[in-house]
């Protein structure tokens, strides 16, 4: 068996590839923009593949042939976890007003927090295929929820989010009926400790906080208890549902 973990470079993405080698048997195939950000014990952990991989680039031919020397014919792949996303960097942060809404970055945030995942399910599909059942999880956020926005602002990660979440719904009708037994579900994680959150520390005092591995294991918890009858939900960290 093994899982794909998109973004195992990010806090939460390497924090979940420690929980699942440290809890199953698996194989982890890594997917990150810069593989020599892992940490020294999951880059030297024979069980662990990393590809480079960056989630605003469409996939090509190349990913799937990469993709394809670690699965092979008969590698089950269990789980899919999508992990990468993007609110700042350096040429962007969260608009706080209209005025603020640049179309580069909105369609860099759809590019790696929606559209990348649809495209890496695409390239997998044929390793989703099986009598056992899989997982595909992606990673998304609680401000993605549309009914429970009362306070606007955050544009490209909202909406970014929000057109992620329509991508699982979607997914969630389609794959069973190709990859029947499966489960394609949305994950909120909780807000986390990590460079993404960083700059927000202020607003940070008021919330819950959890340390990467934490949320890892939350994350697991609710991931390992999933089953066809899950398939669809837009799932809390704690394993509530949350509203679409």
């Amino acid at each position: 068996m093994a899982t794909v973990i998109a973004g195992i470079s990010g806090a939460i993405g390497n924090a979940l590839a420690e929980q699942y080698l440290k809890a199953t048997e698996q194989s982890v195939i890594g997917l990150c923009r810069e593989p020599e950000q892992l940490s020294q014990g999951l880059r030297s952990d024979p069980r662990v593949k990393l590809i480079e991989w960056h989630a605003e680039s469409a996939p090509d031919s190349a990913l799937r042939d990469q993709l394809a020397e670690p699965l092979g014919q008969s590698e089950e792949l269990e789980n899919l976890v999508y992990a990468a996303g993007l609110l700042h960097d350096d040429g962007m942060f969260p608009e706080k007003r209209l005025e603020d809404l640049d179309a580069e970055n909105l369609m860099r945030a759809f590019q790696v927090n929606a559209l990348g995942f649809g495209l890496l399910v695409r390239e997998l599909l044929p390793w989703l295929r099986g009598k056992h059942l899989k997982r595909v999880a992606a990673v998304s956020a609680k401000v993605g929820s549309i009914s429970d926005n009362h306070l606007g602002g955050w544009y490209a990660y909202r909406c970014s989010k929000a057109a992620l979440n329509m991508l699982v719904k979607n997914l969630s009708v389609e794959l069973p009926r190709r990859c029947s037994p499966i489960a394609c579900v949305a994950l909120h994680p909780g807000t986390t400790q990590s460079l993404l959150s960083e700059p927000f520390s202020q607003s940070l005092a008021k919330l819950k906080v959890h340390e990467p591995a934490q949320t890892a294991s939350n994350l697991y918890e609710v991931l390992s208890s999933v089953t066809e009858a899950d398939n669809g939900r837009f799932i809390n960290w704690d394993g509530s549902d949350l509203p679409w």
